[in-house]
């Protein structure tokens, strides 16, 4: 049992480095946009960059996992992720930034799927592999919220890039610990899918850079067009090449089962929306309420609490709903959060405008995460084990990526003619409206394939169904 501890507190940590570095440098934007003069639009690619390369490699990753050894990816991606922080902290230009934070994301793709198939390893199946996936998802709506609070104190009190040197002395304590208490895993006889890994993360970050573009030159724009055309032609190419490579990074048969393929989409639209919310909501409180750094991260309080109690309480609220309904009604919870917030102007009260909404949003984010990853992972193969929780943070990832490339699209259309703190009131309110309608496409996803069962997200998945 201590031994499950060590590796569970390992996998834990590592994880809180992934989500945090998600989270922390959002309540720093506007500081590290005064400081290295990035663009409105521009500004995206500091998170994009990082979500992009994540999303892209973790099949990839996932798959290298299963080949070459858990231990040594979890170790490696630990490793490239610490030294791009490192390069983080010390960036001078937007360029540089935005490169560090691409090669941060792809040690983070390496170290990702490798914790949670360690973790499915590690604790069997039933109420002990429940008890860490729910740890597990909850360390990830937490870590985020943390990040939030923390990433405001950091950059008003000392500098927005101590929130990233930080993860040396953390890096390498992890290191130390993953090469002491872990075993490594059974190596499997594979082949690397580089064409699929290639064709999806070029894909993804052409139709990424299409909607971004589109924000400051207009769907006209030939270069807008361009990358909108390949993005598309490149994902078709993926989905091609997965059919028939001899192993892909993602085996289409996950996607076999409606309720797991339905899982997959709720989560990208999900992270979508709450992307939203943190990117939006960051720059209204700091640029419209003129709310300091550190009091924009403690603004986040009453959504980070909530969050960490309700997150807690997940493991008991399964046994006696079950993951439909729970996962049901935290996404409504969340809805009626993001609907309410969506309203904000320049006039509102924190108090009653923000606030009460993020109790919400804080709530559902707590009810949601922990069901939606049971149900991307229930029921797969152990040969499947690495490739199907590469999926689900691929489906975080490029839910966190391409859900922020519309949203700046949709809230730069929607705030044309207008100037000042209006302009940036409108942006938040087009883009929580339209983060809203994704909560209901993740609600309707998630009710549809289970009418007539009472609890379809929970029952077992049959692999060759």
């Amino acid at each position: 049992m201590e031994h499950k501890r060590a590796i569970l507190a390992i996998i834990l940590v590592s994880y809180v480095m992934i989500v945090l570095d998600t989270s922390v440098v959002l309540t720093g934007l506007p500081k590290i946009q005064l400081e290295l003069g990035f663009s409105d639009s521009g500004l995206a690619w500091v998170q994009s960059a990082y979500t992009l390369t994540f999303g892209g490699f973790l099949l990839l990753a996932a798959r290298a996992g299963d080949i070459i050894g858990r231990r040594r990816m979890l170790v490696a991606g630990l490793a490239l992720f610490t030294l791009a922080s490192l390069a983080i902290g010390a960036a001078a230009a937007p360029a540089a930034l935005i490169t560090a934070r691409a090669v941060q994301g792809l040690g983070a793709a390496i170290l990702a799927p490798s914790t949670l198939a360690l973790l499915q390893a590690t604790f069997a199946d039933g109420a002990e592999r429940t008890r860490a996936v729910s740890l597990y998802s909850a360390t990830a709506g937490i870590a985020a919220s943390v990040g939030l609070v923390l990433g405001g104190v950091l950059a008003e009190w000392l500098s927005w890039r101590v929130g990233f040197l930080i993860n040396l002395p953390i890096g390498a304590a992890m290191i130390w610990a993953a090469r002491r208490h872990i075993p490594e895993s059974a190596r499997s006889s594979g082949q690397f899918d580089v064409a699929g890994a290639l064709t999806s993360t070029v894909g993804m970050s052409a139709l990424v850079y299409a909607f971004i573009r589109s924000a400051a030159s207009g769907w006209s724009d030939g270069l807008t067009q361009g990358a909108l055309a390949a993005g598309l032609l490149l994902l078709a190419a993926f989905v091609v090449n997965e059919r028939s490579a001899a192993q892909p990074i993602m085996p289409l048969r996950l996607f076999a089962d409606r309720q797991r393929a339905s899982a997959y989409a709720a989560r990208m639209l999900f992270l979508a929306a709450m992307i939203g919310f943190f990117f939006f909501i960051t720059q209204y409180l700091q640029t419209v309420l003129h709310y300091p750094p550190s009091l924009t991260g403690m603004a986040f309080l009453p959504m980070t609490l909530v969050n960490f109690v309700v997150a807690l309480q997940v493991p008991r609220l399964t046994r006696r709903f079950g993951n439909a309904r729970l996962l049901a009604f935290g996404l409504l919870v969340c809805l009626l959060g993001m609907a309410c917030l969506s309203r904000v102007s320049p006039g509102s009260a924190y108090l009653t405008a923000v606030a009460l909404p993020m109790v919400l949003i804080g709530a559902g984010q707590g009810l949601t995460l922990s069901p939606l990853t049971a149900a991307g992972i229930a029921g797969v193969p152990a040969r499947d084990a690495g490739a199907a929780s590469g999926v689900v943070n691929v489906a975080h990832q490029l839910g966190n990526s391409l859900g922020l490339a519309v949203l700046v699209a949709l809230a730069a259309a929607g705030a044309r003619g207008l100037s000042g703190v209006d302009l940036l009131a409108q942006r938040v309110t087009t883009a929580l409206s339209a983060s809203s309608v994704f909560l209901v496409l993740a609600l309707l996803l998630m009710v549809w394939p289970g009418r007539g069962k009472t609890d379809s997200i929970a029952a077992p998945i049959n692999p060759r169904r």
